[in-house]
C-alpha cells in the first residue's frame, strides 16, 4: 500500500479573526511535494482553520491515491488528540468538521502524529499566504506559493520536550512579529508587552462577544466572491478556570530557602496559618470556587483545608501539583547553594534541562509534569472554576505555558506566599492569564 504524508495547519489573526489554512501532501521517501492546498476562509477560530486544513489535505491525498496509507502531521495537539480518539470533542463547532475529516478515508488508513511548530513550516506558510491573500481581498493561488521553498523539517525531537519548547518558541516568535510590525500566525491574538520581554496571549471579552454587524467589508476592488473581513461572534463555551493559590508561609519562606518536594515537608507557620484563613475569607466573599485540588505537600493541604472548611468543599490531592525536587539544595539559601555548588547552580540558571545537585528535578521535567496535569484537569473540569493550591514552580509553569513565554520567564515572575493567580482554558485550546500574584486579601 502506498504511503502519503499530509502536513496541515490553520491560523486566525484575532481568534476569531481573518483565518486561513494550508496543507501539503508529501512523498515520505523523497520528501517531494505532491500537492498543496490553501484557502482564506473569512472570520474563524484557529481550531476551525486547523480542521479545515486537515480536511483539505486529506481530500488532496485521496485524489492522488484513494487506497493510500496516510500519515497526518500537525502541530495542533487538540486536532491530533481528538482525531486519534484520545480526547473527546466537546465544542459543537468542531464535531461536524471532525466527522467530515473521518469520512474521507476508511478507518484505519489514517494515523495522526503531533509535531512541533518548527517542523510544520510548509503548511504554516501556506496558511499565512492564504491569510495574506484574504487581506488583499483575494484568494490564494498555487502559482504564488513560496511555501515549499521555505519549508524544512527537524527530526529526532522528543515529543513531550518539544511541546514545552514549542510553547515558548511560539510566544517568542509572535512577540518578535508584533514588535517588527509583521503579520504573525496569531494563534492567540499575540501582543508583546513593552519592557517585560514576555509574549502575552491576548484574548479579550470584546473579541469573543463582538456583534455580528460589527463587520469590516472587503475593499471595493475586491473579487466578488471574496469573503468579508471583520469580527464575528465566537461561541467557545465557558472555560475551565484555574485559580492558583500559593500556600501560606512556612518557617523556611521568610529566609528564602529552597523548599521543594525532596526536603522536610514543613508545616505552615503562624503567619502562614493566618494567610490561609485570609485567603479562605476572600474566597467565601467572592464565591465562584466549585472544586479544590491541592498538592500533596503538607503546607498546601493545610492551606487548602482552611479554604475548603470555609466553602464547604472537599479537597482532592493531585501528585502533579507538587513542588520541584531541589535535591541537595533543599533547606539552603541561594547564597549557600552558590557557595557549595557554584557550577551546578550556574548550569541550573542557564538551562531548563539542568537539574539541582543530587538528583533534583530540572525545570523542563517539572514543566512536562505540570503540562500533563493541566491537560488532565482541564479535560475533567471544563466549564468549572477550580482552586489549585500549589507552589511557586508549578504556578509559574502554568502561567509561562499559557503565555507561550520562554523558560527564562520563570526567573522573571514574583509570587508571594498565599498569593492568587488565575488562568482560563478555552475549548479551542487557547488560554488567558487573568491574574498574577494578587495579594490584596492579605492586607
Amino acid at each position: 500500500m502506498r504511503e502519503l504524508i499530509v502536513e496541515a495547519d490553520g491560523g486566525s489573526r484575532g481568534n476569531p479573526g481573518p483565518a486561513g489554512y494550508g496543507a501539503a501532501v508529501l512523498d515520505p521517501v523523497t520528501g517531494e511535494t505532491l500537492a498543496e492546498r490553501a484557502e482564506y476562509i473569512g472570520v474563524a477560530t484557529n481550531n476551525v482553520a486547523e480542521y479545515r486544513g486537515l480536511i483539505a489535505g486529506l481530500m488532496a491525498a485521496r485524489e492522488l491515491a484513494p487506497g493510500a496509507s496516510v500519515r497526518v502531521r500537525m502541530d495542533s495537539k487538540l486536532v491530533v488528540e481528538q482525531m486519534s480518539g484520545r480526547w473527546k470533542i466537546k465544542h459543537p463547532g468542531m464535531k461536524p468538521l471532525a466527522a467530515e475529516a473521518a469520512r474521507i478515508f476508511p478507518a484505519g488508513q489514517v494515523r495522526y502524529e503531533w509535531i512541533p511548530r518548527e517542523r510544520n513550516k510548509h503548511a504554516d506558510r501556506l496558511a499565512n499566504e492564504a491569510m495574506d491573500a484574504g487581506k488583499r481581498g483575494r484568494q490564494w493561488e498555487p502559482s504564488a506559493s513560496s511555501a515549499v521553498l521555505a519549508s524544512g523539517a527537524a527530526s529526532g525531537t522528543d515529543a513531550d520536550a518539544a511541546r514545552i519548547v514549542g510553547d515558548a518558541a511560539a510566544g517568542a516568535a509572535k512577540a518578535r512579529a508584533a514588535l517588527a510590525g509583521l503579520p504573525g500566525r496569531g494563534d492567540a491574538g499575540a501582543a508583546a508587552t513593552a519592557g517585560t520581554g514576555v509574549a502575552v496571549a491576548a484574548r479579550t471579552d470584546a473579541v469573543r462577544t463582538a456583534p455580528v454587524d460589527a463587520v469590516r467589508t472587503a475593499p471595493a476592488d475586491a473579487d466578488e466572491d471574496a469573503p468579508a473581513v471583520g469580527w464575528g461572534p465566537a461561541d467557545l463555551g465557558p472555560p475551565a478556570t484555574f485559580v492558583l493559590l500559593r500556600h501560606g508561609e512556612t518557617p523556611l519562606t521568610p529566609e528564602k530557602r529552597f523548599s521543594g518536594s525532596g526536603g522536610t515537608d514543613p508545616e505552615l507557620s503562624e503567619a502562614g496559618l493566618r494567610q490561609a484563613e485570609a485567603a479562605a475569607t476572600a474566597f467565601a466573599a467572592r464565591g465562584r470556587i466549585q472544586h479544590i485540588v491541592s498538592s500533596p505537600m503538607v503546607r498546601c493541604r493545610q492551606t487548602a483545608a482552611a479554604v475548603g472548611a470555609r466553602l464547604g468543599l472537599d479537597v482532592r490531592v493531585d501528585e502533579g501539583l507538587r513542588e520541584a525536587d531541589f535535591g541537595a539544595w533543599e533547606g539552603l539559601t541561594f547564597a549557600e547553594v552558590r557557595e557549595r555548588y557554584p557550577d551546578d547552580l550556574d548550569a541550573w540558571l542557564a538551562s531548563p534541562k539542568a537539574a539541582p545537585t543530587g538528583g533534583g528535578e530540572s525545570f523542563a521535567t517539572v514543566g512536562r509534569r505540570v503540562a500533563a496535569t493541566r491537560d488532565r484537569l482541564v479535560a475533567e473540569y471544563q466549564g468549572r472554576t477550580v482552586l489549585l493550591v500549589t507552589h511557586v514552580t508549578p504556578i509559574k509553569q502554568l502561567v509561562r505555558l499559557a503565555l507561550g513565554a520562554p523558560p527564562e520567564a520563570l526567573f522573571r515572575m514574583e509570587l508571594d506566599a498565599a498569593s492568587l493567580s488565575a488562568v482560563s482554558y478555552y475549548a479551542d485550546g487557547n488560554a488567558s492569564v487573568r491574574l498574577l500574584n494578587e495579594t490584596s486579601h492579605l492586607r
